[in-house]
């Protein structure tokens, strides 16, 4: 049986009169950050194909939803190309004309989806990319090890996959993490609980989406992250079992421990904003750092 997170541990999610910065949590590694009239999505993922549906059949986006959670775009990006992070980017692509950003691997899943060149930026990282007020860059990463300390589906996407893919046709490929400066509010997006030391040096954050799952596996993960980036702010993600249907009560993913995670936030002299799905954290104008 898979737990339901206590409901107090949720920060809960401000609507700040002229909020110059805002993000939301779509679940699993999906948010929404918003200021200075433009939108970058990371990671969406809210059409959540249930678990027979995921092992058996094609992978099909929920188009109607996935309009609806994700409106608007300027850019989306993907940190890996696993279907939980990447199979509904191509859509909200499609509708809003952003702009598809992610490595080689990731950019083989939108041509498949059949999104235009013209809208596909690829990237190794190490580049910071410019979109209408928005500055990203990749930064090289590896995935995490989860259960059984093995990393799933490894392994590269050379060509356009079929699509609606199959789970395995979405093999994880490059990792990038992100580092999005927007609203004077720099975030890094960490999807996927491990990184590489050394490509975190001279990077610095506000605010680390920090990924849940198989952070026990990564040793001294969060102190080593709050070393490296010295946030002010760390949001939990990846925490949710994602074979729930969007909207329905958030599940706890089996071996993930919210409130020891939000503990060992704390103790690494970081406050932590736990988001429920759906859920927003804002800043006003004189709550920008910096």
């Amino acid at each position: 049986m898979l737990n339901l997170p206590e409901k107090t541990l949720f920060y809960a999610s401000n609507t700040v009169n002229g909020a110059a910065w805002a993000i939301h949590y779509h679940g699993v590694a999906g948010f929404t950050i918003r200021a200075e009239q433009t939108t970058v999505v990371l990671d969406p993922f809210v059409s959540r194909p249930g678990l027979f549906a995921s092992a058996f059949k094609r992978l099909t986006p929920n188009v109607d939803l996935v309009r609806d959670v994700f409106p608007v775009a300027d850019a989306v990006a993907c940190g890996h190309a696993h279907h939980d992070h990447i199979l509904d980017a191509p859509t909200v692509c499609s509708h809003t004309g952003a702009q598809f950003i992610g490595s080689p691997d990731a950019a083989n899943v939108a041509r498949a989806a059949g999104i235009p060149e013209r809208q596909i930026t690829e990237t190794l990282g190490r580049e910071e990319l410019r979109i209408r007020n928005a500055t990203l860059r990749g930064i090289p990463s590896r995935h995490g090890r989860v259960y059984g300390n093995r990393v799933p589906l490894p392994g590269s996407i050379p060509t356009p996959p079929p699509w609606p893919p199959r789970i395995w046709d979405l093999r994880h490929g490059l990792v990038l993490n992100w580092g999005v400066n927007l609203g004077g509010v720099r975030v890094v997006h960490i999807d996927s609980a491990d990184f590489i030391d050394e490509e975190f040096d001279g990077v610095q954050a506000d605010v680390v989406c920090l990924c849940a799952i198989g952070r026990k596996y990564r040793p001294n993960y969060v102190k080593a992250v709050v070393d490296a980036l010295r946030p002010r702010w760390i949001i939990p993600c990846h925490w949710d079992w994602f074979f729930t249907p969007y909207g329905s009560p958030a599940r706890l993913l089996p071996g993930v421990d919210l409130p020891g995670f939000l503990s060992e936030i704390r103790d690494a002299g970081v406050t932590p904003v736990p988001l429920d799905i759906g859920g927003q954290f804002a800043l006003s104008p004189t709550e920008i750092p910096g």
